[in-house]
């Protein structure tokens, strides 16, 4: 295997200079860097990590502490992960996995043995257990989610208030004085998830100051429990009715559930999803769909623990970075009635 002495000897350089080109501690000519980069590829030259952490007193680790509960949607947080492991990886870190077998004491465990450089802490609880220990460690953490109390906490998430209150907008916007949001599964919401209350907070507060109607529907994987909810609230609601739901099971199977009850979606009932794209949008036809950019959060998550690692002295106050949702209206959000001329005489 070649070493950064054989790297250095391609290049006519110091074995020195090598290490700051890829450390990037000292400042290297533009030349210099380009002729230690092409001995790097030349050779296919990968550092000894082990060396590497010795050297810098750094695991070239992020820690991304994640609980894996039975009401998690797992495809949903592998999309979180993939992003995070890969930009990681663009800032030369890998990421080492902590589920929540061992729960706060796995944070310990980590940091104490000098295991990361920094966490990444995610299915963030209003009260959750972790923001003691880690406001305890010394090394930095960035939340994906917002905790009740978040003072000195740096936290990143999607604008979930915001998405609330942009369904609610997008049923004023097509006329509809009623709607109903089909939430998350009970066990979904009992767990406390931070985004859950956020999200129904702006929904409500939003149908307040437009003067929507607005009733509030666990989701189910029962076709018969999505369809009575149906009839309920199309029993319920005056003019044309509308759903939104953040559950991809009760979006696919509501344009046929209303089908079958002679509403065509886009026409007669409006269907409001909330989902990632591009999957949404593939498999979301019929719905207009609210994106919460997983992936900029995911991205923007590292970004920050790397700033906060790099920083000399980084600011005690913490810091709170939403995202906001993007809006793909499609037509499932039904048109609103066109006004009557007045007569003239």
């Amino acid at each position: 295997m070649p070493t950064s002495k054989d790297v250095a000897a391609a290049a006519g350089v110091s074995q020195s200079t090598v290490s700051y080109v890829m450390s990037g501690k000292r400042p290297i000519s533009e030349k210099t860097r380009l002729r230690v980069e092409a001995a790097i590829e030349q050779l296919t030259y990968q550092p000894n990590a082990g060396a590497r952490a010795l050297a810098s007193r750094k695991s070239q680790v992020i820690g991304l502490v994640l609980p894996i509960t039975p009401e998690a949607h797992l495809g949903s947080l592998m999309e979180f992960i993939a992003v995070i492991a890969a930009t990681a990886r663009r800032h030369d870190h890998d990421i080492l996995l902590v589920t929540d077998e061992e729960g706060s004491q796995g944070l310990e465990r980590v940091v104490g043995q000098q295991l990361c450089d920094g966490l990444i802490l995610m299915q963030v609880e209003a009260e959750d257990e972790r923001i003691p220990v880690v406001r305890k460690l010394r090394v930095p953490a960035v939340f994906i989610g917002i905790p009740d109390d978040s003072a000195g906490l740096n936290c990143i998430d999607a604008d979930f208030a915001r998405a609330g209150e942009l369904c609610v907008e997008e049923m004023a916007a097509a006329a509809h004085t009623s709607g109903v949001i089909i939430g998350w599964r009970p066990r979904l919401v009992g767990s406390r998830l931070n985004y859950v209350g956020r999200f129904l907070g702006g929904a409500d507060a939003a149908a307040q100051r437009l003067g929507v109607s607005l009733s509030h529907v666990p989701a189910t994987s029962d076709r018969g429990s999505i369809e009575a909810a149906v009839d309920a609230c199309i029993a319920g609601m005056e003019g044309k009715p509308a759903f939104v739901s953040p559950d991809m099971t009760v979006l696919e199977l509501l344009p046929r559930i209303l089908r079958e009850r002679g509403l065509e979606p886009g026409k007669d009932a409006s269907v409001i999803g909330m989902g990632p794209a591009p999957q949404a949008l593939i498999e979301l036809q019929e719905s207009t769909v609210l994106d919460l950019q997983p992936r900029l959060v995911s991205q923007r998550a590292v970004e920050i623990l790397f700033s906060l690692m790099q920083a000399d002295n980084p600011d005690p106050g913490g810091l709170l970075e939403l995202i906001p949702p993007l809006v793909t209206h499609r037509h499932g959000t039904a048109e609103p009635p066109v006004p009557v001329p007045q007569s003239t005489r």
